[in-house]
């Protein structure tokens, strides 16, 4: 036992010694530069700066006098009760968090003191390392030694990040409230103390409820804290804050939907720190085109009524690659955030017709020249249980026999319904899929055939550049790489392509697109505006208005309604096509206009437009029309030229006649236009 107690004294002293000397030592050196007013950046596609995070007019430091005491007892409350008792580290604290966590079996609740996340805030990164953790450690100590609690936690207050750019309980009070730090109530501080801990989820802008529990959580560790009464809690947790508008400086800018955009894509999906990205100096580098995202923004404020309430969004990404170009959430941000780009709520009407008519191209038991009748039609479903009944819009039928091409540009839903009939509504949705449709909840039923179940006009573009690159879907990219303050790269994307349809399907589904803008079409009312081919598709609903398309180098969603429960008039439910039409022309005006490269494994032959059949010379009327090889009509109407020339001149060289067909009806609607 002596032997024992001898050693244990010396070992006890060595350790006494050993910290002695540790402390004597961290007493000695100085604390390094903090690190916080690292700026970060978000790059265009040109490298010019669109948004910095953590610019310096967001902190604004007050004296810890000058600070309403009812901010410093909610911060002490659910932070750091023990802040005055101890000296740096709450080993009370440790030992509640391990039992909580182990009974948990998660990392249900922290420790970390006030002077703790302030030496993390001030001098080091937020990474996950035991050499990080020993230097915060270290430099806990230091602040404890070389400054008096009240400075520790002054310094806190000032540079803890409270959300939308404002660091430090000034700014923050001031972009809440309009209000400066020492005039915040009881209600107000226990509003702001809960958003440090995670603002994305706590901010009042952006999730209320999340808000407002954990302002009561803040209120009732007051009051167990003996800080407030039952009654102080009880009345400030149901008083009715007045919150600001987001001011100018945070909510307006260009291209602000895109920089939010960028945000939640770099915190939620690439698991950026909110730290590092407010204040680690990183760079982003994205995908936005400032020429695109000006044609974008200048294309709706021109077609849109200044005093309607009628909405806008705009999404446009180019499909050889994925990169989003331009994107508008909204008319107006700074009174509304929400992103519509990628709003889950919105039917797309017959803009999903393409879907269902490649299906029908795929499935071999239609092509381009097979023919419904477009007359009022009930239709069976269902092992005969249910009847479906489709109108055509302003109840216009053809009245006779139409072909798909007609019955794609004029946007005929009787036609649309016969053919989900013929082919089935479950290929219609694994076609929707591979093309990018993977959000949207569709029942195979007939109405899906008009685009009854809401999409995304992100998934709409995002499922359209597929027709426009040779049938491989390309993955949306808007972050091409990020580096940190040194240029070392921690992110860069990997292109995610993959072929989803054959090129021959593209092309086929591209020029019967292409008829939407020529005459009879549903989108002829901007073909003047247009000065390249371009395809694409109209979707009108009651309360939805549509216009989604591409050319070779940039497919486009366009999409114009009411938030709220409000249909559109005739006269705005016209207005999306305009918009993609000034759009797509603006945004490529330095872009020679190209035709649709033509794949191999096409067939373009003159069929004769009332029959479907093969149109030889004899035949009274022709028109060229494009097939995948080997679905062509062989059957033929009329007589060829002489009997040397197989088929006369019903059958050219695919890639030849194509060419110049879409040339020549190219060049005639410029001319006359």
């Amino acid at each position: 036992m002596k032997k024992w107690l001898k050693r244990s004294a010396i070992l006890f002293a060595i350790f006494a010694v050993f910290v002695c000397g540790l402390l004597i030592f961290l007493r000695t050196q100085s604390l390094p530069a903090a690190t916080i007013s690292q700026t970060s950046q978000m790059l265009d596609l040109n490298g010019n700066v669109i948004d910095t995070f953590h610019a310096g007019e967001n902190r604004r430091s007050v004296k810890l006098e000058d600070i309403s005491h009812y901010v410093v007892e909610a911060t002490l409350a659910i932070e750091d009760r023990r802040f005055f008792d101890h000296s740096g580290f709450d080993v009370k604290g440790m030992a509640r968090a391990v039992m909580v966590n182990v009974q948990s079996m998660s990392a249900r609740q922290g420790a970390s003191t006030l002077t703790q996340q302030l030496a993390r805030n001030l001098y080091l990164t937020h990474e996950r390392t035991w050499q990080r953790k020993m230097k915060e450690a270290m430099y806990t100590v230091q602040l404890e030694m070389n400054y008096s609690k009240d400075e520790i936690l002054g310094m806190y207050l000032n540079q803890i990040y409270y959300g939308h750019g404002s660091y430090g309980i000034e700014a923050a009070a001031q972009m809440y409230f309009d209000k400066h730090a020492n005039e915040l109530t009881l209600a107000e501080s226990a509003m702001l103390a809960g958003i440090p801990k995670g603002p994305k989820y706590y901010s009042p802008y952006l999730d209320m409820k999340n808000a407002k529990d954990r302002q009561r959580a803040i209120l009732h560790a007051m009051m167990e804290g003996g800080a407030i009464t039952k009654e102080q809690a009880d009345s400030a947790y149901a008083e009715v804050l007045n919150f600001q508008s987001l001011e100018a400086g945070q909510s307006e800018g260009f291209a602000p939907y895109f920089r939010d955009y960028i945000r939640s894509i770099a915190v939620d999906k690439l698991g950026i720190d909110e730290h590092m990205l407010n204040e680690g100096g990183i760079t982003i580098y994205t995908t936005l085109d400032p020429e695109a995202q000006q044609a974008a923004e200048d294309a709706i404020k021109k077609t849109m009524p200044a005093k309607s309430e009628q909405q806008a969004a705009l999404i446009a990404i180019d499909p050889r690659n994925g990169y989003i170009k331009a994107m508008v959430g909204g008319r107006d941000y700074k009174t509304n955030q929400f992103n519509r780009v990628f709003a889950q709520t919105r039917q797309p009407g017959s803009s999903f017709k393409p879907f269902l008519y490649l299906t029908a191209l795929q499935s071999g038991y239609m092509t381009p020249v097979t023919r419904f009748k477009s007359e009022p039609t009930v239709f069976t479903f269902d092992e005969g249980r249910k009847t479906y009944e489709p109108h055509n819009y302003n109840d216009k039928y053809a009245n006779e026999f139409i072909d798909m091409r007609r019955a794609l540009a004029g946007s005929d839903n009787i036609y649309a319904v016969n053919t989900i009939m013929t082919v089935g509504a479950d290929k219609v949705i694994e076609t929707a899929r591979k093309l990018g449709i993977k959000s949207a909840t569709m029942q195979p039923v007939p109405s899906l055939a008009l685009g009854t179940f809401p999409v995304s006009p992100f998934e709409m573009a995002s499922a359209y550049g597929t027709f426009a690159n040779a049938g491989i879907h390309a993955e949306p990219v808007a972050i091409v790489k990020i580096e940190d303050r040194k240029g070392n790269v921690i992110y860069e994307a990997k292109q995610q392509s993959k072929q989803a349809i054959s090129p021959a399907e593209a092309y086929v589904m591209t020029s019967l697109m292409e008829s939407v803008f020529d005459e009879g079409g549903t989108g002829h009312r901007v073909s003047s505006i247009m000065k390249r081919p371009v395809a694409g598709k109209t979707g009108t609903t009651a309360a939805d208005a549509w216009l989604v398309g591409y050319t070779p180098e940039l497919a486009t969603a366009v999409w114009v309604g009411y938030d709220k429960d409000r249909n559109l008039s005739v006269a705005e439910a016209h207005l999306a096509a305009p918009i993609f039409a000034q759009f797509t022309e603006k945004a490529l005006a330095t872009v020679p206009p190209k035709i649709f490269p033509i794949p191999a494994g096409v067939a373009n032959v003159f069929i004769e437009p009332e029959s479907g059949k093969l149109a030889l010379d004899t035949c009274p009327t022709r028109r060229l029309e494009t097939f995948i090889s080997g679905t062509e009509p062989t059957e033929a109407c009329g007589t060829p030229a002489s009997a040397g020339e197989e088929g006369g001149a019903a059958k050219e060289d695919g890639a030849g006649a194509a060419k110049r067909h879409s040339w020549w009806q190219d060049l005639k609607r410029w001319w006359t236009d």
